[in-house]
């Protein structure tokens, strides 16, 4: 996907209209923008806003070759400051109704190109200048030409980011609703006696993968050293917090794994729709480490509530408390060939700062009376779900 030089359309009338949310353009990171469509205001809820129990089957790799079949990339070193994905986010999501839309990952794999990978390097005014030459014309063609890398980096940052930013559907309170989401009374005024609107949004719809109002504490921690079991490096990044906060899902997707690991104790592993990204939440609660209708094989959305933090592991034994401090372990690996999923060939990311940028949309979530559980607030409609469950027919 390169710099658009077309206004964000996705079948949208011309009869567009957007306004920022409440947050400010210049200040505090607005996180999307809302879109009207027409009878938009009042809608029920959709058939794809949380967690199916739906097996849709074995997973379908889509883009990704099979073992063998060609060249892919081997190995990605993602050193991207949350600063610098916060600015790319807001050209992108500020230009999505502008004559040149400008793709954040576009402008994020430019700057990879010309630092080598090294993010240390980063100046706001380099990004900065490479959209003002976009928006003035040049394609990402002529703006790339001297940055030979540069395939390579678009499709590894690519292969981190491409999902989570987006058009979709949410729910949200009445009462911050924009007028034009809204019913109207006989006179034409906004009537805001719901307690709930469903709005289109273009914008980050990935969430953190702690629940909103739960708090806990992090540090960089990839590559430190582990012994248990054998030497090895942790590949992952530790959110520590307490027993029972619920664990979110980062991005809608497809259970792949679930069940106990004598590392990472009750753990779920769920892949994207394209087949690119394995999260990998682990050290789950001990007793009812999961939400329960999940199983091997469910659909989630973006921001449902999957799991609750925990400390088990590092035991043969299922159900053994063994990890001395409550936490998640949250993992990213990287996939370009399925030979890559699982064995020596494994690319996992440093997600810290990526963690940083997505605490920004945090899910909100309520106890479910009478049960162990927690559950979102607010439902969401990716597409992303709907044409995983059913895609168009081939042509």
């Amino acid at each position: 996907m390169f710099f658009r030089k077309k206004p964000f359309s996705a079948g949208i009338p011309a009869v567009l209209r957007a306004c920022e949310t409440a947050l400010s353009v210049s200040g505090v990171l607005a996180l999307a923008v809302f879109i009207l469509l027409p009878g938009l205001a009042g809608l029920a809820a959709g058939t794809f806003s949380g967690i199916s129990a739906l097996s849709a089957g074995p997973f379908i790799p889509g883009s990704i070759p099979a073992a063998g079949d060609g060249d892919y990339i081997r190995w990605v070193d993602f050193d991207v400051p949350q600063t610098a994905l916060e600015r790319a986010f807001r050209w992108d999501v500020d230009t999505v109704q502008s004559e040149v839309h400008i793709d954040w990952v576009d402008l994020l794999a430019c700057l990879g190109a010309r630092y080598g990978g090294d993010f240390s390097r980063y100046r706001q005014a380099e990004m900065d200048e490479l959209a003002e030459r976009a928006k003035n014309g040049e394609t990402i063609e002529s703006i790339a030409a001297d940055l030979k890398y540069y395939p390579y980096y678009r499709e590894a940052y690519g292969a981190v980011l491409d999902g989570l930013l987006g058009q979709y559907e949410t729910e949200i309170a009445a009462q911050d609703a924009p007028d034009f989401a809204l019913p109207t009374d006989e006179n034409g005024s906004p009537v805001r006696d719901g307690e709930k609107v469903w709005v289109t949004k273009y914008g980050l719809k990935a969430f953190s993968p702690i629940a909103s109002g739960f708090p806990y504490s992090e540090y960089d921690d990839f590559g430190a050293a582990r012994s248990y079991g054998y030497k090895r490096q942790h590949l992952g990044h530790d959110m520590m917090g307490q027993v029972g906060t619920p664990i979110i899902a980062v991005e809608s997707g497809r259970v792949e794994a679930l069940g106990w690991n004598q590392y990472g104790g009750w753990r779920i592993g769920i892949r994207s729709f394209d087949g690119k990204r394995y999260y990998y939440y682990a050290h789950l609660r001990k007793n009812y480490p999961y939400q329960s209708i999940l199983k091997e094989g469910s659909v989630v959305s973006a921001g449902d509530v999957i799991g609750y933090m925990g400390r088990t592991g590092y035991s043969t034994a299922e159900n053994t408390n063994n990890i001395d401090e409550p936490h998640l372990h949250f993992g990213i690996q990287l996939i370009f060939d399925e030979s890559q999923k699982d064995g020596n060939g494994e690319i996992w990311i440093n997600c810290y700062e990526l963690v940083k940028f997505l605490s920004l949309h945090r899910s909100e979530v309520h106890k479910v009376e009478g049960t162990k559980e927690w559950e979102r607030t607010y439902a969401i409609r990716d597409p992303a779900v709907e044409n995983y469950l059913h895609p168009d027919p081939p042509q």
